[in-house]
């Protein structure tokens, strides 16, 4: 393989899909199949001894989550992107991946193109959604927030002051 082909493992814990990432990034020049892994703690394995460029993470497989299983990966090698590749487009599934540290969200159901742009994408270092999780990611940030609750809400304005002067005094 080339130098500058984008190393890649797949993580999935369905043999089918698997097969049929495999097929399109074995069709795509400058793309390096290193190896499969049908589980998390199979990826998290894999991923510490392979060192990938970018793993495509599942995030319903059984026994260590994606989310987990990213965690664990980049918690000791973070230069390695993910990209996680899943039927859940819920805020939940998005929200706790982008916080797992996954740099990119695609739905199973995306386009040939849109994957091998996404893998390229986040092997440069690039944060990607697919167009559905943008969308949703765009709806979140602009809805309106509840004004955040007043913290001791039945304190008199001058026990407020109090308060704040105390906690100030502590951390000094």
């Amino acid at each position: 393989m080339n130098v500058e082909s984008i190393r890649v493992l797949i993580a999935d814990d369905h043999p089918h899909f698997r097969d049929g990432l495999r097929a399109l990034l074995l069709s795509a020049p400058g793309v390096e199949v290193l190896d499969e892994a049908g589980d998390g703690e199979e990826a998290i394995s894999l991923a510490n001894r392979l060192q990938p460029d970018v793993i495509l993470m599942d995030l319903n497989m059984p026994g260590t989550s994606g989310i987990e299983a990213t965690r664990r990966i980049l918690r000791t090698s973070p230069h390695i992107s993910i990209l996680v590749i899943s039927m859940f487009d819920d805020d939940d599934s998005v929200f706790a991946a982008l916080q797992a540290g996954a740099r990119g969200y695609l739905l199973k159901g995306a386009l040939k193109a849109e994957i091998l742009r996404s893998i390229r994408a986040v092997a440069s270092g690039e944060a990607i959604f697919g167009p559905a999780i943008a969308k949703r990611l765009m709806q979140y940030f602009a809805a309106p927030r509840p004004a955040s609750a007043e913290a001791f809400p039945e304190l008199t304005e001058r026990e407020h002051e109090i308060l704040i002067l105390l906690a100030a005094h502590q951390t000094n």
